[in-house]
């Protein structure tokens, strides 16, 4: 990541990232959509949240959503195996890049730090755009009329 990186994401957000970063998703004109945050904070904390949906009209529409019953009516549609297969995915893939010998607190849980249920469309709808099966990230876009087509994924630091 470079500089202007960082202060793109910060302006996106509306503040200073709060943990290392990279972008995994963006737009077609390069703008970032979504962060795959490293597992702990600058400061060394757990971060309870992998995935981040940096694109403020995304952000947006999901807090509608939510405001509407969506994390509810999520719930009540998916697939409980398959969500919980999907929070099982997440956190090994999270855990994965947590270094063997690393002795302090650890980030629990699966999608948004949950380790069950639906917690928050924002942080599904990001894994999902970063390529994840993600069930609720899923229903959250078609709920929107998100195609992951529309979005360029960013395999690698490359």
């Amino acid at each position: 990541m470079h500089d202007g990186e960082h202060d793109q994401v910060a302006r996106l957000l509306g503040r200073a990232p709060s943990a290392p970063f990279r972008v995994v998703v963006r737009h077609g004109d390069g703008q970032p959509v979504v962060i795959e945050n490293e597992p702990f904070l600058a400061d060394g904390r757990p971060m309870p949240t992998r995935y981040w949906l940096v694109d403020p009209a995304l952000r947006d529409v999901v807090s509608r959503l939510e405001a509407e019953g969506g994390v509810r009516a999520a719930a009540r549609v998916v697939d409980a195996e398959d969500l919980a297969r999907a929070h099982a995915d997440y956190a090994a893939q999270r855990d994965a890049v947590i270094p063997p010998a690393h002795s302090g607190p650890r980030p629990s849980g699966g999608v948004g730090g949950t380790r069950r249920g639906v917690k928050c469309l924002h942080a599904h709808l990001a894994w999902w755009l970063a390529g994840a099966d993600d069930p609720v990230g899923a229903w959250t876009a078609q709920e929107l009329g998100v195609d992951r087509a529309d979005y360029a994924v960013i395999r690698d630091d490359g």
